[in-house]
């Protein structure tokens, strides 16, 4: 199968969906299937191809306040000529804006069914355009949920959401009334297996960050802003060092408030028990995970939260707020604890750090779980998904054109 994914998500750009469609295309190529790569560029007017035709990159402009993200043409006809040359059984999208939109041209001119992945929950993300204002963010949020419902029931063939938490709403809220299968994101579990790191690279990397022997390591990995609650650990990890002054909170990765965060540290008084790595490289996270002793999240905007998984695959207990997007990977006293107060967050967290036997038993029960979330589980469902679209493709095509019908005929032209 000839298959085109298209993103505004993909390396060298580091975020959740970056690193899912990277270990989607590594499973769907172990599989024998051509992939293909249509992504944002780094220039304004050039495109570039890569990887012997492989990768297509389109020129770009940064969007301002949202960190390091690019957006493209909706209508760029050279990439179209390009495209068409590749043949494509299927499109994939995993965005719903400029890329996803062109995406969507390509599919109606070439006749390509399009299948859609909803990542992210926009909702949650409108505070970077309306700064906060009331009723700005309402209306923007309108908006998105317009726009979600436009791409996930009119455009696609077929739409893949990674937990029920999505699917509910899709289902409810959007009313949706597309096929909507339930396909939890994998990664490539065996890339953050301790055994594969050797302890002098992890204690060189702990001597640079200065962790100490004694130390007790609090991590959590996560692009630096508003909507993953940064602050929330922050200010727990202030209680939990008033009676274990060993603790230190170890925050991997960048964002646009990182240096808010970084003040907020020294407000609380715990910035030499505090550190921030800033921006790593994507092959570079997975030893990262190895300094950590516990891994911690109070994000409640994740569509499925991928860094537990890879804390788990690292053998790592985890302590999650009780978000619908952890259900399914966090189960309490096996492979760690959600909460819902900081009072029980502090109690999870003291608790796994005095029990020993706790520990061991949860961190053994992360790494065996952690392979139901493994990436070629998960390319092999993602290609039933697209056999589908293929298959309803047609019948697809004959609603689109009927509701075409219907619309010009209430307004007495022919078509």
């Amino acid at each position: 199968m000839r298959i085109g994914i298209f993103t505004e998500s993909y390396p060298p750009l580091v975020n959740g969906v970056s690193t899912s469609i990277l270990m989607l295309q590594h499973a769907l190529e172990k599989e024998g299937h051509d992939v293909y790569i249509v992504t944002v560029g780094n220039d304004k007017l050039k495109y570039s191809i890569e990887n012997d035709g492989k990768i297509l990159r389109l020129p770009s402009i940064n969007i301002a306040h949202l960190y390091d993200y690019k957006i493209t043409s909706v209508y760029p006809i050279k990439a179209i000529n390009i495209i068409k040359k590749m043949n494509l059984d299927v499109i994939h999208t995993n965005v719903e804006f400029t890329i996803g939109m062109f995406a969507r041209v390509v599919s109606v001119k070439l006749g390509i069914p399009l299948v859609h992945t909803y990542h992210t929950k926009w909702e949650d993300y409108t505070h970077y355009i309306t700064k906060n204002n009331k009723v700005l963010d309402k209306i923007s949020k309108e908006a998105v949920k317009y726009l979600s419902v436009f791409f996930g029931d009119t455009t696609t063939t077929e739409l893949i959401v990674p937990t029920e938490k999505i699917y509910n709403l899709f289902k409810d809220k959007y009313k949706v009334k597309k096929n909507i299968h339930i396909v939890p994101t994998g990664i490539e579990t065996n890339k953050f297996y301790k055994e594969n790191f050797s302890s002098k690279d992890i204690s060189k990397l702990k001597k640079e960050l200065n962790i100490k022997k004694k130390d007790f390591v609090i991590l959590t990995v996560s692009r630096i802003a508003q909507e993953k609650s940064i602050d929330r650990l922050m200010n727990n990890q202030k209680k939990l060092l008033e009676k274990y002054p060993d603790f230190k909170l170890l925050i991997v990765g960048d964002g646009p408030d990182l240096d808010k965060l970084k003040e907020l540290a020294k407000k609380l008084k715990i910035d030499d028990k505090t550190i921030f790595t800033g921006k790593i490289p994507l092959k570079d996270i997975p030893i990262y995970y190895q300094l950590g002793d516990i891994f911690v999240t109070a994000s409640t905007t994740e569509t499925q939260g991928l860094t537990v998984l890879e804390a788990m695959s690292a053998s790592l207990p985890v302590v999650a707020v009780d978000d619908e997007s952890f259900r399914n990977s966090v189960i309490d006293d096996l492979n760690g604890f959600k909460f819902n107060s900081d009072e029980e967050y502090i109690k999870e967290v003291s608790n796994i750090y005095e029990d020993k036997k706790l520990y061991n038993r949860l961190s053994n029960e992360a790494r065996i779980l952690s392979d139901n979330f493994s990436s070629d589980f998960f390319g092999k469902r993602v290609l039933k998904v697209y056999e589908t679209a293929i298959k309803n493709y047609s019948e697809h095509n004959k609603k689109i054109i009927n509701k075409i019908k219907k619309f010009f005929s209430k307004r007495k032209y022919k078509i």
